[in-house]
This record gives C-alpha cells, sequence and structure tokens, in this order.
C-alpha cells in the first residue's frame, strides 16, 4: 500500500504534493505512476494529517483534497483507491467515485461512519488508536498493550458485523504510533501474530515511523533501511497489507520474503 498524503503537514511527506498551497495533480500522478510500477496492490489517499499534535482539518477542506485526487488516480490507473479517512461524507462520496478500501484510523467511531461504511459496500480497515491525534501521544498507558489492542479491534469488528459489514470485508490494524511508547510499538511487533490470530488480514504501517528514531536517531528520510526491515518482520509475521512511503525498496523486500515461502 503507497502512501500519497494530500495534505501541506503530514509528518514525512506533508507538503510534497502540493504547489504554491495548491495540490499539484501531476505531480501526484508521477508519485502514483512509480508506486504502480514498483508494485503497489493499493494507493492510500489521506486528506487530514494524523501525525501527533496534528489539528484536525474541516470536512470540508478535506473533501477539497481528496476526491480531486481520486478522481485523477482513478482516471489514469487500474488500481484500489484507498480512502485513508474517518468522515462519513468523505467515505460515500470518494466511494461513489470508484475508491475500493476504507482505511480509518478511528475505526468508525465518528458518528455516522459505520452506516456511511455499510452504505458503501467496500471493505473497511479498522486501527486502533489511544486518544486523538493531538493528544495521543501524551504519555500512553497500557496494562497489556497487545491484550487491549486485540480487545479493541475486536469490540469494532463487532460492531461491524452487527451493522451488516461482512466478515470478509474487515481489516485489522493495531496503529503502529497511534497512541503508543517505543516500547509498545515493539511489543505489538513482537507479538503481532497475535493480531494475525484474530482471523483478518492485518495491516501494518510502520514506514518512517518514530519507533525507528528511538533505536537508530536518524531523521524521517533517512530512516528507509529501518522501515524495510520493520516491513519484513511484520510480513513474516502474517501482515498482509504494508503500508509505505518507499513502495520500490520495500515490494524488494517483500519478494525476498515470498522467495522464501515459495521459492522451488
Amino acid at each position: 500500500m503507497g502512501v500519497l498524503n494530500v495534505t501541506p503537514d503530514s509528518f514525512s511527506d506533508g507538503g510534497q504534493l502540493f504547489d504554491e498551497g495548491k495540490l499539484a495533480l501531476d505531480t501526484l500522478c508521477r508519485r502514483a505512476q512509480s508506486m504502480v510500477t514498483a508494485g503497489a496492490a493499493v494507493l492510500d489517499v489521506g486528506g487530514e494529517s494524523t501525525r501527533p499534535g496534528a489539528a484536525e482539518v474541516s470536512e470540508q477542506e478535506e473533501l477539497d483534497r481528496v476526491l480531486p485526487a481520486v478522481e485523477a488516480l482513478l482516471q489514469r490507473f487500474d488500481i484500489v483507491i484507498s480512502l485513508d479517512t474517518s468522515r462519513p461524507a468523505v467515505m460515500l462520496q470518494g466511494a461513489a467515485m470508484g475508491a475500493g478500501l476504507i482505511n480509518d484510523v478511528r475505526a468508525l467511531t465518528r458518528d455516522g461512519a459505520i452506516d456511511a461504511a455499510k452504505t458503501t459496500g467496500l471493505p473497511v480497515c479498522l486501527m486502533h488508536m489511544q486518544g486523538r491525534p493531538h493528544t495521543m501521544q501524551a504519555r500512553p498507558q497500557y496494562r497489556d498493550v497487545v491484550d487491549e489492542v486485540c480487545q479493541f479491534l475486536l469490540e469494532r469488528r463487532d460492531a461491524c458485523l452487527l451493522a451488516g459489514i461482512g466478515r470478509e470485508q474487515i481489516v485489522l490494524d493495531p496503529g503502529f504510533g497511534f497512541g503508543k511508547s517505543a516500547a509498545h510499538n515493539y511489543e505489538l511487533l513482537r507479538r503481532l501474530d497475535e493480531i494475525v490470530a484474530i482471523g483478518h488480514p492485518v495491516l501494518a504501517g510502520l514506514s518512517r515511523k518514530s519507533m525507528i528514531a528511538a533505536v537508530i536517531n536518524r531523521p524521517e528520510d533517512e530512516r528507509l533501511p529501518a522501515s524495510l526491515a520493520l516491513a519484513v518482520l511484520a510480513a513474516n509475521a502474517g501482515a498482509r497489507l504494508i503500508r509505505v512511503h518507499d513502495v520500490t525498496e520495500t515490494a524488494d523486500a517483500l519478494a525476498m520474503v515470498s522467495a522464501m515461502e515459495n521459492f522451488e
């Protein structure tokens, strides 16, 4: 899953797809083309930064960022476009345009979100987050981070089933970096197989995250080798979707994982 943040303030690539304050669709499509060529199966389009400390944007601002991007991508590429959003209006309008997945960091907890997701008929990815983006890294605490993340994901899964979303439509994401310390993140990765064992495909978003800086003190743009190591570890633990900024390098690394499993 290739990351396409159509935001000016995302933690790693914010503003890279903008020109003089406006979304540059040509730049967006060039970035998307490189990801598709490299082997991305999904392009994840987000119009609201969820980095630690991020401020919320208005619904209209998110629509104005996301919908032109989705339209441009669907006109040029035969690939699944994921809506990285928590807002019902973005889900509904993006789905009507042809998006193929809802990726919600708030796990469909906003008012109307679960009904909107059901209406679209799209698969949904439910992510765990303790707190909210602007406060989530203010001393997160858990009794047992894996148990609590699993319990939350099961509760949200059950809410989706009750609303009429099919079991086969649900993906789970433990939410690396969302309301978790470095120790929490590494415990989640070490025991990721417990989340995989719930029985739904698991998405892992580890690319360039601050958990890397807790081990090797490098800025976001120098975290590729470490991101690749984490991607391989997640894939080996059973993650089915790996959400990344650097598709070419990650696809090569994951090809080696696949070769180990399937080489004859």
